[in-house]
This record gives structure tokens, sequence and C-alpha cells, in this order.
């Protein structure tokens, strides 16, 4: 079936059943509707080459990422194809693995295949050097802020992330808090310590042991810091940690202390990985960054922008706490009583 087949069907000309099937606003709603309701009956599914020609979009968004296979790459990349598809658009995914040469023939490979915008996608929530300049369509950057403010950036909110975890502590009367953390480095790790030591303050309490404990984002110093912590400070009672790979070694660390996890020491991890969360021993609570709805932001933010709505500026999604086992609804468990 053709598109002059549709308009005979529904009695206009191949131009306003064109401009009816492209959504063009000159066309009076009955006789959409009517030419709708023609191509529905006859099955016409329009070319989108043709398509893209009359609109002069292709509906195609390039999506460049530097490593494709990271942790935190994949869920982003679920939402964002999850969003385009939802508008039938189509993704085009390009991996420069770190590569600033590799980077830069992808780019000029998607602006010649005409994308209609691009998804910069960063695999660390921190700043990285804008490409704007070189791409002449709407461009958002997802998962890492660029160094341009006249750009737009979706970040995960690490901040919010570890009120969040802090409040959920001071709520279970924990009042001896202490931070296992990821490499001073990383604006993540000193961003969540920040406002962790903020929330402490906040509710009077200090940091237990003083100083954060920043290094490797690995079990294995989750597991030296938790002896390191514990004794600096023998009364801490709860720990934030700043990934759930440290968080799952701090509570193997405990146990083998003779702390239990969480009547002893609650321990509150980070990321909601869930194949390492939900297997931790206990369980962990952890912050959840909801990184599928932070690459559906993404492309509500660029399809606003194809349509003439720009915005500029950092957007910080909020994250959301996951209650496991690791925490509990009460302090230590009590000592039993001592009789008269």
């Amino acid at each position: 079936m053709t598109l002059a087949d549709v308009a005979k069907l529904a009695g206009v000309s191949v131009s306003t059943a064109s401009k009816a099937l492209n959504g063009k606003p000159e066309v009076a709603d009955a006789t959409r509707a009517r030419v709708r309701h023609a191509a529905a009956e006859l099955a016409f599914h329009p070319n989108p080459l043709a398509r893209g020609l009359i609109s002069g979009r292709t509906r195609t968004i390039g999506l460049l990422t530097d490593e494709l296979g990271g942790r935190f790459s994949m869920p982003v990349l679920l939402g964002v194809e999850n969003a385009l598809g939802n508008e039938e658009m189509s993704v085009v995914l390009c991996d420069a693995r770190g590569d600033s040469i590799r980077r830069q023939h992808y780019i000029r490979t998607l602006v010649a295949r005409q994308v209609d915008g691009f998804i910069i996608l960063g695999e660390s929530n921190d700043l990285r050097p804008s490409l704007t300049r070189d791409i002449p369509v709407p461009v958002v950057y997802v998962y890492g802020e660029s160094g341009d403010p006249g750009d737009l950036s979706i970040l995960a909110d690490d901040e919010g992330g570890a009120r969040l975890a802090a409040e959920h502590l001071i709520s279970l009367q924990r009042r001896h808090v202490g931070h296992i953390t990821g490499p001073v480095l990383y604006r993540a790790a000193r961003d969540r310590a920040a406002a962790l030591r903020q929330v402490l303050h906040d509710s009077g309490l200090d940091l237990a042991g003083g100083e954060p404990l920043h290094g490797e984002w690995s079990r294995r110093w989750g597991r030296h810091a938790a002896h390191m912590l514990v004794t600096a400070d023998p009364d801490v009672d709860a720990i934030f940690c700043g990934n759930d790979q440290i968080a799952d070694g701090v509570c193997e660390a405990l146990t083998n202390l003779g702390r239990h996890v969480p009547d002893d020491v609650a321990v509150v991890g980070y990321d909601n990985w869930e194949t390492l969360a939900a297997d931790c021993r206990p369980p962990l609570t952890t912050i959840d960054l909801n990184l599928e709805q932070l690459g559906a932001v993404a492309v509500e933010h660029l399809s606003a922008a194809l349509d003439g709505h720009r915005t500029t500026g950092v957007i910080r999604h909020p994250g959301r706490l996951v209650v496991r086992e690791s925490t509990g609804p009460s302090p230590r468990r009590p000592s039993a009583a001592v009789r008269a």
C-alpha cells in the first residue's frame, strides 16, 4: 500500500495525507483522524526514509560512550533505548573506549549519518570536557557533567543519595557513624562524604573515626578499612560505604571481628548492584542510582531540545533508598537484664 492509496480511501490529497500522518498542525483534527483510520485499515506503514525527507529528521539518535561494558553504562543505555522506542526513534551506539581519536571519528560518522541529536554517556558521574563544539545538533550529557555550563548534563545525585543513607541510619538511633569509600580523586566520593558529614553535623554528631577512609572501590579495601575503623573507634555502630563492593567487604570483616550486622553495626552500601547487594550476608541496604530513569530523562530533554525547547545547566536526578537486612529497625540488642 502507498500513501496515494491512503489518500484515496480518506478522500484527501496525497499532500494532506502526508501532513496528517506526520503530525503537521495545519490539518484539521477530523481530517487527521480520517487519514489515520484509512492508514490503519490498509495496514499502511510510512517509509522512515521518506518521513525523514519530509520532516528533516532521521528519528535517529547517536549515543557515544567511553565504557560500553561498564556496570553503570548498561542501565543508562537501557533507559535511553526504552525511551527512544516509546518515541518510535532509534539509537546508533558507538563505544570510543576512552580513545580521543576514536571518539572524534564516531562524532564525524554520526554527524554524516544525520542523526537528530547526541547523548554523551559518561563513566563516573564526574566532570568531562565538552564535545558540543564539534556537534551541530542538540547534545545531552548523562552520568558525566560537561565542563561547559552552557550544555545540559543529567547526573545522579550523589549528595542526595548520601543524605538518604545518613538520615536512615540516624532514624535507627545510630550515633557513631563511620564512612568507608573510594578514592578521593572521584567527585562522587567527595560529594557523598561531604553530605554525610553535613547530616551528622546537623544532628549534633561527629563522624566515627574522625575522617572518611578513602581507598579502592573493592571488597579488599572494605575488609581492611573496617578493621582500621573499629580499631580507631570501637563504639562505631553504623558504617556508610561508598559502594556495594566495599560494603560487602565491611560486612565480612565485621563478622570476623565478632560484630553482628545489623544489631551491633548497621551497614549501608551504594549503587544497588543487585547481584551483589541481594546476595551479601546479610543482604545490603543500599542506595539505588535509578540509572535507567537517568537515561529516560536524558531522552526527554533531548526530545525537548529537538522541538526548540533547549535546557542548559545541571540536573541531578534523585536516587532511592533500598532497605534490606544490613540495617535493623532498632539499635543494637539490649544486654540481658541483671537479676537483683
